[in-house]
């Protein structure tokens, strides 16, 4: 059955101003609208397409939308859904990034981020609970999480490598041939999207570099390579994009990248919408409003172009990569990993909300942070310990919780 553009666009317009709540609220939401109320997927087609979104670097929720629009009206239904699920959370990103660089400074609205920052503590530990239980049931597993971890936590090496020795060990582990049928691959019709998409993502990285705006360049290089490595969502890499924006670059200080994490948890879309925090944060520390907002569009750009990318590429290929074991069996092991590297993400963040003067420690290959525990800040344990109580034991909905230990921030600024 054909569906017209103008309805396709009310759907996903409404699943994008309804999606809270994460990937798997936004993939339930979906579930519901395309599935159950209204039959433009079977439900053996939306779990089909939701294992191959898994399979793709980027937000997964917004490359099922993708994916679903693809399916029902082409490129042009695909290019809909995907706007549309990130737009309406994209344009209160970037209304929240401009008042937080107006008002930041204010005691109260520090107060009140140290209650968000304390929750996304407990919000990122949660993250930790639900993927352990899906990914560390194959042998060895638990092994590489572990591995991953330390791998972060104590020798600092890159996020990429890590993601790449994981899928290394994964293939080579799976041993046997692929099983017989599944169709050849037709890398002809994946062709077109991967020449036009890649000359669309790296456009704006060009007319940067053309008029010496090295800033929208810096930003636009790094944010298109954490797009390529973003396997097991935003969180897996926030620390690693915490290490280039604030370690490496001094775009942003740890503190605000903390604030954008817990500003992104609040908004519809998905949660790698931080990236535009980011971008537009380093843009006003950089040089003001204008800047601020160009920074916001390359980041979206270079974060969103290549979820399209993948998609329009690797859509017609769902039948021929079903029939790749060793594929599957490398993805596998990266999100095994990316337990590991959530859990450092979880430690960092912890430590940084806990206590207000953290630093490094380098002998040899250890790289360690050590906090200065004369900076410890009881009241930011309260917080977290209440987020925990709210979110974790009375199992309260994400933003009810985060409005609370927001408020809760309030109060104590205010005593």
């Amino acid at each position: 059955m054909q569906h017209g553009l103008g309805e396709l666009a009310r759907v996903f317009g409404r699943i994008g101003v309804l999606s809270f709540g994460g990937p798997a609220a936004q993939i339930a939401l979906m579930h519901r609208e395309l599935v159950e109320e209204r039959p433009w997927l079977t439900e053996a087609q939306y779990l089909r397409a939701l294992s191959f979104c898994m399979l793709l670097p980027g937000p997964e929720a917004m490359q099922l939308a993708t994916y679903a629009g693809w399916r029902l009206r082409g490129v042009p239904g695909g290019l809909i859904a995907g706007g549309l699920f990130v737009l309406p959370g994209a344009l209160v990103i970037a209304a929240l990034a401009l008042a937080y660089g107006a008002f930041a400074d204010l005691p109260l609205v520090q107060a009140g981020f140290l209650g968000i920052k304390a929750t996304v503590v407990v919000i990122v530990i949660q993250a930790i609970g639900r993927l352990s239980a899906k990914a560390l049931g194959a042998p060895g597993a638990k092994a590489l999480a572990v591995l991953s971890f330390l791998a972060l936590f104590l020798v600092n090496l890159p996020f990429p490598l890590v993601i790449a020795l994981a899928a290394t060990w994964g293939a080579l582990r799976h041993s046997g041939p692929a099983p017989a049928g599944g169709q050849r691959a037709d890398l002809r019709r994946s062709l077109r999207p991967l020449v036009i998409g890649g000359a669309l993502w790296a456009a704006p990285l060009v007319l940067a570099a053309l008029a010496g705006a090295d800033l929208l360049l810096a930003l636009g290089l790094f944010f298109s390579k954490l797009a390529v490595v973003t396997f097991g969502g935003a969180y897996a890499v926030l620390a690693y994009m915490t290490q280039e924006v604030v370690t490496a670059q001094g775009w942003v200080s740890a503190g605000q990248m903390l604030d954008a994490l817990g500003l992104a948890e609040t908004t519809p879309g998905p949660l790698i919408l931080v990236t535009e925090f980011v971008g537009i944060t380093a843009g006003l520390n950089a040089g003001g409003a204008g800047l601020g907002l160009l920074a916001g569009v390359m980041t979206l750009w270079v974060t969103f172009v290549p979820c399209y990318i993948w998609i329009f590429a690797g859509a017609p290929l769902i039948d021929w990569l079903e029939h790749r074991p060793r594929i599957s069996a490398a993805l596998s092991a990266i999100t095994a990993a990316v337990v590991g590297v959530i859990t450092n993400l979880s430690v960092w963040f912890a430590v940084h909300v806990l206590f207000a003067s953290v630093d490094r420690f380098q002998a040899g290959p250890l790289h360690l942070i050590l906090p200065d525990w004369a900076s410890f800040q009881p009241a930011a344990l309260a917080l977290v310990l209440l987020a925990a109580a709210l979110l974790l034991w009375r199992k309260w909905p994400l933003l009810q919780g985060l409005g609370t230990v927001t408020l809760a921030g309030v109060l104590i600024g205010l005593l």
